[in-house]
């Protein structure tokens, strides 16, 4: 009878450790393990016909078990702590791996080669790779979740690579993993949802990114305001572009105490016709100015709709 995925994925995780490996194989390939057998606590309730707990109960447990965090954490310094020691400061190396050509991992890489950087494009789908060969500067057939295809290709030997897998979560974790236990320096990784992006983070991955939440939250401040633009940068702090509001017209932005008033910093300012340039106390604010100001977000909203 065919094994479960979960208890597949079990049997695969537990391959080949053994006591004589070094620390660092060992630290990998723990890691490796724990995450692994947490994807098959995620795919029992799947496959078991709607029994036991469900997907997003598993997943809160993932995220709330403290022996799991510690666990992750303390694995996650010690990786670091070698790659600290192993790869000093040197020039910065204008070469990206981008795993998974899908839509975003292709806009990324075209985006990339257009900024002069070397893209070495990697899917499991040949017609993918055919497809983009010409636009990249190199593009090859792969899975890495087998780590002996991440070193075949050479991606070890990157310094920054990124996770584009955005249509399997197991696929997305196990890639990381590997490149996490090749001690690549710079990796980012494409999460699906805010629960995946929390696995990938607690498995070391230095950077996550969910474009479409943060695309959708984007244009919803923008559908919502009078913005011309937004970005967030953390939790609670922005960076807007808007035309001038009225009340701040006709004088020096230190005679309207915006920072005061209102809980924002005017950081740039744009005449019709002109570049934008920095902005200064003594910079006087004339209408249909388009302003560039930074704050805590309810802040910058809030001067945004000042009319």
């Amino acid at each position: 009878m065919t094994a479960p995925p979960f208890e597949g994925i079990y049997v695969f995780g537990t391959v080949d450790l053994d006591t004589t490996m070094s620390d660092e194989d060992r630290d990998a390939r723990q890691m490796a393990l724990v995450l692994l057998m947490s994807i098959g606590q995620l795919a029992r309730p799947l496959v078991s016909g709607g029994h036991g707990a469900s997907a997003p109960a598993a997943l809160n447990r993932l995220r709330s078990d403290p022996q799991l965090v510690n666990y992750l954490h303390s694995l996650r310094r010690r990786r670091r702590k070698r790659l600290a020691d192993q790869h000093p400061l040197r020039p910065r190396d204008q070469r990206v791996a981008v795993i998974g050509l899908g839509r975003f991992g292709i806009s990324l890489a075209n985006e990339l080669m257009h900024r002069g950087w070397d893209v070495l494009g990697i899917d499991t789908d040949a017609r993918l790779v055919q497809k983009y060969s010409d636009a990249l500067t190199h593009a090859a057939v792969g899975d890495c979740t087998d780590a002996e295809v991440l070193r075949q290709l050479g991606v070890h030997e990157f310094t920054s690579v990124v996770v584009a897998i955005g249509d399997s979560l197991e696929a997305s974790i196990l890639v990381s993993s590997n490149l996490l236990e090749v001690e690549v320096p710079n990796i980012w990784a494409k999460a699906v949802s805010r629960q995946h992006g929390q696995i990938l983070e607690r498995l070391g991955v230095h950077h996550v990114v969910l474009p479409e939440h943060e695309m959708g939250e984007r244009v919803a401040h923008l559908v919502t305001g009078r913005m011309l633009d937004f970005i967030e940068f953390d939790d609670d702090y922005a960076l807007v572009k808007t035309v001038a509001p009225d009340v701040i017209t006709g004088m020096p932005l230190g005679q309207s105490q915006v920072r005061s008033k209102y809980g924002i910093t005017v950081v740039g300012i744009k005449r019709p016709g002109e570049d934008f340039t920095y902005a200064t106390a003594d910079t006087v604010v004339e209408k249909s100015d388009v302003l560039v100001v930074t704050g805590k977000t309810h802040a910058v909203e809030g001067f945004a709709e000042l009319s």
